[in-house]
């Protein structure tokens, strides 16, 4: 597979695994504490992140919980922050400058801060409450965030197959590089395909709505300097449709939970107008010991990977760097 270092990509997936005893722990400890609020702070992608665990909590739980943009929670403020909450952080890095004082805003306020990373000498993990740490360079946090938001509920009665799911994400490394296999073919066919397009529209839903955001903003726009419009599914009729025309790149991202009907639905008009029509759908992967009721909680986990694949081979067919930036963290701002 192109640019895909296997062994690399298993041990930091094996490394999140591990952190499941640390989080309960820590979940342990905040329940039995009394936290009556849960904020999940992120800057760019890793606020984009936060979204399915959202989304997850609204579904399930009477807990208040939010994902809030960190410099805007800075300046806003929020009237609930104080003792009783817990802000979790995630930095690949550790040194996002927002995250950072966003962490040190929170601490003021009283909250318990916990931050994900991979780097234990980092500024965020230096400065939260509670560090957990994998390895370096792990993305995306879908699992620490799995495990943290599935223990949460469960210890609140709010989500009784949490057990169950956390062993099952034991087999995820294998299942992970079986779906980066199965894709990478899909990959190379899409971007030789669109190696010359210069505007991509993406559609998603659900707990596929932050994902759908991230990869539309940090990837395409920010790593490969392409135009896109993102909408979710369920706005799809609400304006963003004017846009479509015969030759205009539709990406869809398709999971299995609640929403994909709103995802079917968008993407059957989209196919009515144009002809360039891609979906990306969990799907058509087998995930291999993971139980069917706990398939759509892996969409985002399952998603990055396969368009990690397409990410790569976009990068050969256009001779643009993933790595390549002409601002973020180039200019001051």
């Amino acid at each position: 597979m192109l640019s895909f270092n296997e062994a690399e990509f298993v041990s930091q997936t094996e490394s999140l695994i591990a952190l499941r005893p640390r989080i309960e722990e820590v979940v342990d400890r905040l329940v039995d504490e009394g936290c009556d609020q849960v904020l999940l702070v992120g800057a760019g992608g890793t606020y984009a992140q936060m979204w399915p665990y959202e989304h997850l909590a609204r579904r399930s739980s009477q807990l208040p919980v939010r994902a809030a943009i960190a410099a805007e929670l800075v300046v806003s403020g929020d009237a609930r922050l104080g003792e009783r909450t817990v802000a979790v952080f995630t930095s690949v890095s550790g040194t996002t400058e927002d995250t950072l004082r966003a962490v040190d805003f929170c601490k003021s306020k009283g909250a318990h801060t916990i931050g994900f990373t991979g780097h234990p000498d980092s500024p965020v993990a230096q400065h939260v409450d509670t560090a957990l740490i994998s390895a370096p360079k792990a993305w995306p946090f879908d699992v620490q965030m799995l495990l943290f938001m599935g223990r949460l509920l469960s210890r609140r009665g709010e989500f009784e197959g949490y057990e169950r799911l956390a062993g099952e994400l034991a087999g995820l490394p294998r299942i992970l590089v079986d779906v980066a296999r199965q894709a990478e073919p899909v990959a190379s066919a899409f971007a030789e395909a669109h190696k010359d397009t210069d505007y991509h529209f993406l559609i998603g839903g659900g707990n596929l709505w932050g994902f759908t955001y991230l990869y539309s903003m940090c990837i395409l726009e920010e790593m490969q300097w392409l135009r896109t419009t993102r909408v979710h599914s369920a706005e799809f009729f609400h304006g963003s449709l004017e846009l479509l025309e015969e030759n205009t790149s539709v990406i869809v991202f398709q999971g299995e939970d609640e929403t994909r009907p709103l995802t079917d639905r968008a993407e059957a008009f989209a196919r009515r107008v144009s002809k360039d029509v891609t979906v990306f759908d969990t799907r058509d992967h087998a995930l291999e010991g993971i139980s069917p009721e706990f398939r759509g909680l892996l969409a985002p986990l399952v998603l990055d990977t396969v368009m990690d694949r397409v990410s790569k081979h976009l990068e050969r067919v256009r001779g643009h760097s993933l790595d390549l930036r002409r601002y973020y963290r180039v200019m001051d701002y």
